[in-house]
């Protein structure tokens, strides 16, 4: 996968612009990297993947060493914790939940490809196209551990009805989801103390916050809670 800086004078060259049942989503490339925006809003690109690999290995590390865990990744992304979870032998089934059929076509047969073409042939990995407020809630599944990474963070969402999966109710069927035991880690751009509450509140376990060290600004950071029952 490109880890190559680019020049900041360079233009961006969009190579394609998709309005989804959520708003305008568009892949550009910058230089050797890949950018994912949507309504504006810069969301990832490919250039580090420190932090999206950082969060499937806390979910599995707060795991109690069960065999084969089944994993369920909420947004596909520009694919670096698909990639890296299906890098490790260790997790049984790998579920992603993504809601635009754009992203999911830019990995299956676009630019992106080049990211997870490897992780998509997985026989453990399955991409499911749903929005995963609705999935978590009318799934039969059950996951060993779910990893978020569908925002820039519970205070930060890409738009206004991820609100909800960040709330009491939200959290609710994140549980539901979850064996007894199993983790939920939730990717952030920033901290979020009043999120550690609402985990707390929700009847979730040893809840803490890990920071993960960036190339530039302030940390990222993985919130980490084990479901109730």
């Amino acid at each position: 996968m490109p880890l190559t800086s680019y020049d900041s004078h360079d233009t961006p060259e969009v190579l394609d612009r998709r309005e989804g049942p959520y708003g305008e989503v568009v892949l550009r490339r910058h230089g050797a990297l890949l950018q994912i925006i949507a309504n504006g809003c810069f969301l990832m690109d490919t250039s580090d993947g420190r932090s999206e690999r950082r969060l499937v290995d806390a979910a599995a590390e707060a795991l109690d060493g069960r065999a084969a865990p089944h994993l369920l990744i909420g947004g596909l992304g520009v694919g670096f914790s698909l990639v890296h979870a299906s890098a490790d032998p260790r997790w049984g089934r790998i579920a992603v939940v993504e809601r635009e059929r754009a992203v999911i076509d830019w990995h299956r047969a676009g630019p992106l490809a080049e990211v997870s073409r490897g992780a998509l042939a997985d026989p453990r990995t399955e991409i499911v196209e749903a929005d995963l407020t609705d999935y978590v809630n009318e799934t039969s599944a059950t996951y060993d551990a779910l990893c978020l990474d569908i925002d820039n963070g519970p205070d930060w969402t890409v738009t206004e009805g991820n609100d909800g999966l960040y709330s009491p109710a939200g959290l609710a069927g994140c549980a539901r989801v979850l064996r007894p035991g199993g983790v939920l880690a939730v990717w952030s751009a920033q901290p979020s103390p009043e999120f550690e509450e609402t985990l707390r509140n929700a009847g979730f376990q040893q809840v803490r916050t890990e920071e993960i060290p960036v190339a530039r600004g302030v940390p990222d950071v993985v919130h980490l809670g084990v479901g109730p029952g």
